[in-house]
């Protein structure tokens, strides 16, 4: 297994961790294992998108946004500002002890999961 399908595979698991969180009934404790499942969600996808678009297509990018942003240049994406609002959303993880802050968060993981759906999608043709 090469380091693209090694990375993708750990994407596709920890989305499936990630619905599993989501499908549990919300209460604090929930809220947060979610939330900390979407961070390396995130970055596993950002970090797939990366290698993949230097094994393809020979671009370099070194920051999630860079990379989504070429993801789509290249059309691996749909153009979406969603998607640079979740790196921004996983930024700001580091302060979920303020509730609304996580409440915020929580309230758009189902949104993020049909996005990381699509981009696996297109990763695995």
């Amino acid at each position: 297994m090469n380091k693209f399908e090694e990375v993708r595979s750990q994407f596709e698991q920890a989305l499936i961790r990630l619905e599993e969180a989501l499908a549990q009934p919300k209460n604090d404790f929930m809220r947060d294992s979610a939330i900390q499942r979407f961070e390396f969600t995130l970055d596993l996808a950002w970090k797939s998108v990366q290698i993949y678009l230097k094994d393809i297509h020979g671009i370099d990018c070194n920051s999630p946004k860079s990379c989504f942003r070429e993801a789509f240049r290249v059309d691996l994406i749909d153009y979406d500002d969603f998607w640079i609002d979740l790196v921004d959303k996983r930024n700001e993880t580091v302060h979920t002890y303020v509730e609304e802050l996580a409440q915020e968060v929580y309230k758009v993981l189902p949104q993020a999961v049909v996005l990381f759906h699509k981009l696996l999608a297109n990763l695995t043709k």
